[in-house]
């Protein structure tokens, strides 16, 4: 299905046209349009899909890194921990 934008009554063509260059990279169609003028070999390829995974691996690493709270321990070790800070067995 194309991309395609309608112009409202009374507006300015360069406005539309901007809508609609949003609206392709939005898609990724002018990222694709871009690759693929020129060749790809195999090796820019696999180059290029390790990148864009590194890239979107950057990102989860550090929301799993960077918790704001410790996990919480199980209620059968707190129980355990104030048993034996007690000295009872």
């Amino acid at each position: 299905m194309p991309a395609e934008v309608t112009i409202k009554k009374g507006e300015p063509a360069d406005r539309a046209l901007k809508r609609l260059k949003n609206k392709l990279e939005s898609e990724g169609i002018l990222e694709e349009m871009r690759r693929r003028r020129a060749f790809e070999t195999p090796d820019q390829r696999t180059k290029r899909k390790a990148r864009a995974n590194a890239k979107r691996n950057r990102n989860t690493n550090n929301r799993v890194r960077f918790q704001l709270y410790p996990p919480r321990p199980s209620e059968e070790n707190s129980e355990a921990a104030k048993v034996a800070a007690a000295g009872i067995e």
